[in-house]
């Protein structure tokens, strides 16, 4: 991404705070509904995945620890990330999210079927909102709010990233709420929400990040033209010209 090498003590200390964090996130029993859920869906599997194990426990990020963007997505899919056990993998979200990486240089492979493929990324992290696959996708406030610390701990980690992604609605509001916890000033009016909106927050230590929103990959909006190819390229783009200024 045209950045400077980070520092090895620093690198070692991100990945080691990263990984502290991702054992708390994958022992997270919280929300009992999401713990039965995602339980109940890694039993009872579906038809195409019946010969698999599933993960069925909250997903950590996935990416590089050095990060300077960082993606952060609604929740795992119950067939996708909470069979795989990585997040956006398995499923057609995914499918759409990492060839537009491997398009601008970002993952080293277009796809990723499992967890342990061997997939590499430069320069970007991925996470989510809500850590464990929703029934019909749809945390509820108390859900989300449970979830909310892990994000929050994550970005305070990973103090490279410039760029914050918001897929869809839902994770700009969560990334704006973690970034208020983080003590950032806030635009006011709140920004809103929008296909390459984006918005400039700086934190009371000085750190600061630009918010950039994109349609959600989902096949809803994939299927049905909402976001295409190309529309989804320009926000990596943006994203990457973004992390480089």
């Amino acid at each position: 991404m045209g950045t400077m090498a980070a520092r090895p003590e620093a690198t070692a200390a991100r990945r080691a705070a990263l990984a502290e964090l991702e054992l708390e996130i994958i022992g997270c029993f919280r929300c009992p509904r999401l713990v039965a859920w995602r339980e109940r869906v890694a039993r009872e599997k579906v038809a195409r995945f019946r010969d698999e194990p599933y993960w069925g426990r909250p997903l950590p990020g996935f990416g590089d620890p050095d990060a300077r963007i960082f993606v952060i997505g609604l929740a795992p899919a119950a067939h996708g990330g909470n069979r795989t056990g990585r997040v956006f993998t398995g499923d057609a979200s995914g499918d759409f999210l990492w060839a537009a990486l491997h398009r601008a240089d970002l993952a080293d492979r277009p796809s990723s079927r499992h967890a342990d493929d061997g997939l590499t990324l430069t320069g970007v992290r991925i996470g989510a909102a809500v850590r464990c696959a929703p029934p019909a996708n749809k945390p509820t406030i108390d859900e989300r709010d449970n979830c909310a610390p892990y994000l929050v701990r994550e970005i305070a980690v990973l103090d490279e990233v410039r760029v914050i992604v918001a897929l869809g609605q839902f994770g700009w509001d969560a990334a704006l709420r973690a970034l208020d916890a983080l003590g950032a000033r806030l635009p006011q009016p709140r920004p809103r929400f929008g296909h390459l909106a984006e918005a400039e927050l700086a934190g009371a230590d000085g750190r600061r990040w630009a918010l950039l929103g994109s349609y959600h990959p989902s096949q809803q909006n994939t299927f049905t033209g909402r976001l295409t190819v190309s529309m989804f390229d320009a926000v990596i783009e943006r994203a990457k010209a973004l992390a480089n200024g």
